[in-house]
């Protein structure tokens, strides 16, 4: 394959025909330098680099950003300039490594800063074990479950930050015209997400309030519809493709257009406490983002927990395989083993049972001996608690970031801490103890969940390329121990130094929303379950009516402002895909857009890095009096701008490809 023509395959995005297979890039007869001294120094670097900076970023200004798309831009960069032999699959292990990074800062900052918040202390090895142990957990979880979502599911999951990452391997690999596309698409929508958060030169959401008759139908209805304007969300919504992104913004719209201001007109005189966390307004005091966090919401995550649960049901076959494979790997005495291809090598489940037993066994030691709970019994609570919802929720988990690229781990954390304070005060666990038992158990749950979703798209990457995903495996746990340990590292010193209470604090908003619902809960408060009730009658009636129920309830918990986009984006594939009346045309067109919209996606999710680094350093270069002014109207033309170019780039496909 030349290099002009370095390219994923023409079928690596859609279901395969039948009788079709899917040939990766590199072939499965080949064997590749993967693991390395070079591969494995270089992720364990970015490992140490990312954990630190996500945290820090994290905890200081509420961003938590996915590393994946820059750690392959710079794998890709110096993997080049020292021309090493087999870059690509050397880089597909070091992006893999480091992207232990975002997953598991994901898992730890949710959760373990709550602990400071209320008031308790906690220790290095609480907080590394809790992180360490739950995204052990995840791995181990997920790995049945890969050739069920990289590869019979292939062509039905959209996986868009998969998608995007592979285009920035494969192309730095390959150079020519396609490297070309993504360079200019990366520079347009960096550039273009590094204004709108730098200087403010327009708003980054646009909101029907932008006019006074929007605002009053705001206030008084509770009516308000919103969009994300920037680059790299519309290029996510591009990969999704318009099918996935309408049921999840009809989602969005039942809670937006119908349950929030149905909410106001039934209960707007009423104060409405469900969890008893201390609200004093009325529901017509609030406004619509706060009705939508304080209740709708709480909907979503019922039908995202219920949707979980439907599909492990509906997945029964695929886990008594897996599980009829572990049976007989144990059972196997000898002789001559079945022959499994490079590229579908996986860990032996033999090691993967022994692995998840003996990780349990870690789990229920941490709690019972590291002063997580007060006995035997709360231990063993603690551990069925860990063990029931990390296996439930690792597929939703995967399946999240197979459709959307977002994990809805923070909802589905929140119920664990719920059940586990429900559960914990019925045992006799309360007040301070109860409180870091509870969030222990939220720990490990958070980074089990949040590191299963990280590393099915480090696996579909693997699988599009052609890595060996028993590599990837093994070296996954690396970067999960190096990754915890620097990240627990990380928030202590920031304790220290800044605190996550009182003036200038960190801001931690997420583990602020994890302490605000387990002080009240471990005090004789209560949980939604109303509103969890609503969602997951929701998600029964769509799966009878075969509607995707995880996608609409992803829309139904994720702010619209994130889902709207994604309609546009996705709207703008249909079209360039759908205008000529020749199909290799359209398909052409199709994959030159995606190729776009993996630039926007990298050019964002890097200067997004940069942004925040700025905001960090206190270096402030944003107009706030324009952006007030004017932000949202400026938005509207760049906007329009940016959808135009994505449409018209990806039309323009050179005759030859065609």
């Amino acid at each position: 394959m030349s290099k002009q023509n370095f390219s994923l395959p023409e079928n690596a995005g859609r279901e395969l025909k039948p009788g079709e297979e899917y040939k990766p890039l590199l072939s499965p007869e080949k064997k590749y330098l993967e693991v390395t001294p070079y591969s494995v120094a270089m992720g364990i670097l970015m490992v140490v680099i990312f954990s630190a900076a996500a945290a820090y970023l994290g905890l200081k200004v509420g961003q938590v950003f996915e590393a994946a798309i820059p750690i392959a831009i710079i794998a890709v960069g110096v993997t080049g300039a020292l021309k090493k032999s087999d870059s690509l699959s050397q880089n597909v292990i070091i992006q893999s490594i480091g992207g232990c990074s975002g997953a598991v800062v994901a898992g730890a900052i949710f959760t373990l800063p709550a602990i400071y918040i209320l008031g308790v202390d906690i220790n290095f090895w609480q907080m590394f074990l809790s992180s360490m142990l739950g995204g052990i957990l995840g791995i181990l979880f997920l790995i049945p479950f890969r050739k069920y979502f990289v590869k019979e599911m292939h062509g039905k999951y959209p996986f868009p930050e998969a998608t995007a990452t592979t285009q920035v391997l494969v192309s730095g690999e390959g150079g020519g015209s396609n490297a070309k596309t993504l360079l200019v698409s990366g520079l347009i929508g960096g550039l273009y997400d590094f204004i709108v958060a730098t200087f403010g030169a327009w708003s980054e959401t646009l909101t029907t309030t932008v006019c006074h008759l929007g605002q009053t139908i705001a206030d008084k209805a509770k009516v308000m519809l919103k969009i994300n304007t920037g680059a790299a969300v519309l290029g996510l919504g591009y990969i999704i493709g318009l099918k996935y992104a309408f049921i999840i913004c009809c989602g969005s719209l039942l809670v937006w257009l119908v349950i929030i201001p149905l909410l106001n007109a039934i209960w707007g005189g009423s104060v409405i406490d469900l969890m008893h966390s201390g609200i004093v307004q009325t529901v017509g005091e609030m406004s619509a983002d706060e009705i939508f966090r304080n209740y709708a919401r709480h909907i979503g995550i019922g039908g995202i927990a219920t949707a979980g649960i439907i599909g492990i049901i509906n997945s029964f076959g695929v886990i008594k395989s897996a599980a009829g494979l572990a049976v007989k790997e144990i059972r196997h005495k000898g002789g001559p083993a079945e022959k499994v291809e490079r590229t579908q090598e996986d860990l032996s489940m033999k090691i993967i049972i022994f692995g998840i037993v003996l990780t349990l066994i870690a789990v229920f030691a941490f709690f019972a001996f590291g002063g997580v709970v007060e006995n035997i019994w709360q231990a063993l609570i603690g551990l069925l608690l860990v063990a029931v919802v990390s296996f439930l929720f690792t597929t939703v988990a995967a399946n999240a970031i197979a459709i959307v690229g977002t994990n809805p781990v923070s909802g589905m954390t929140l119920m664990t801490l719920i059940i586990a304070a429900l559960v914990l005060v019925a045992v006799g666990l309360k007040g301070n103890a109860g409180m870091v038992a509870a969030l222990c158990i939220g720990g490990v749950v958070c980074t089990a969940l949040s590191v299963s979703g990280s590393f099915i798209t480090d696996l579909k990457i693997g699988y599009w390329i052609g890595s060996t995903p028993k590599n990837q495996e093994n070296w996954k746990f690396v970067g999960v121990l190096i990754s915890a340990a620097t990240v627990c590292g990380v928030m202590m010193i920031l304790n220290k130094t800044y605190g996550f209470t009182g003036q200038n604090a960190l801001v931690a908003p997420q583990a602020n929303a994890m302490a605000a619902v387990i002080q009240p809960m471990m005090n004789g408060g209560a949980a939604p379950w109303l509103l969890y009730g609503i969602g997951a009658v929701l998600a029964i009636v769509l799966t009878f009516f075969k509607v995707p129920a995880l996608a609409f309830s992803l829309g139904m918990f994720i702010p619209i402002d994130l889902n709207l986009p994604l309609l546009v984006g996705g709207t703008v594939a249909w079209f360039v895909s759908t205008r000529s009346k020749d199909a290799a045309v359209n398909s052409a067109r199709l994959e030159k857009g995606t190729l776009i919209a993996s630039g926007f996606i990298a050019g964002g999710a890097l200067m997004g890095v940069v942004s925040a680094i700025l905001k960090f350093a206190k270096v402030d270069w944003y107009m706030y009096s324009w952006n007030a002014t004017y932000g949202e109207v400026m938005s509207i033309v760049p906007f329009i701008l940016l959808i135009a170019y994505l449409a018209y780039a990806s039309m323009k496909v050179d005759k030859a490809k065609k």
